[in-house]
């Protein structure tokens, strides 16, 4: 597997405050990106309100990850997902409001991909029932 790096690429552009937003996202579609198993299934993360896959766009930002949680020491396993799966398949199939997030340990290079129109389906967006998908 190539190493996320056109990922996190696009993520450091949008951090500096350049960069097309929906060309982040097209790249999260395109992307590869680990997901630590956890139970068995994906490794997943509440915080303000939102159910967050957490996945990671190489080795080195997953053992960012795990050295914050101090499970350094800890084999992870992971799945490597294509982004449009997270998006189309996973979020939906979780039954509540939920987003990707990608590199959540890196302070410099973490990006989220919350529930709203333009990332996820419609159908699951927090926003979709609002004027210009919530953004007017």
């Amino acid at each position: 597997m190539a190493e996320g790096t056109e990922l996190a690429d696009r993520i450091a552009e949008r951090r500096a405050g350049v960069g097309d937003p929906r060309g982040l996202v097209g790249e999260l579609r395109r992307a590869l990106v680990l997901v630590p198993l956890d139970g068995g299934g994906l490794w997943t993360a509440s915080f303000g309100g939102v159910r967050w896959v957490c996945g990671f766009t190489d080795k080195g930002a997953l053992a960012r990850f795990a050295e914050t949680r101090d499970d350094s020491g800890r084999v992870w396993e992971f799945a490597v997902v294509r982004g449009a799966r997270l998006l189309d398949e996973v979020v939906p199939a979780m039954g509540e409001p939920a987003g990707v997030a990608i590199n959540v340990a890196d302070p410099e290079g973490a990006m989220l991909f919350p529930p709203v129109v333009g990332i996820v389906s419609d159908m699951v967006a927090v926003d979709a029932g609002e004027p210009d998908g919530g953004r007017g």
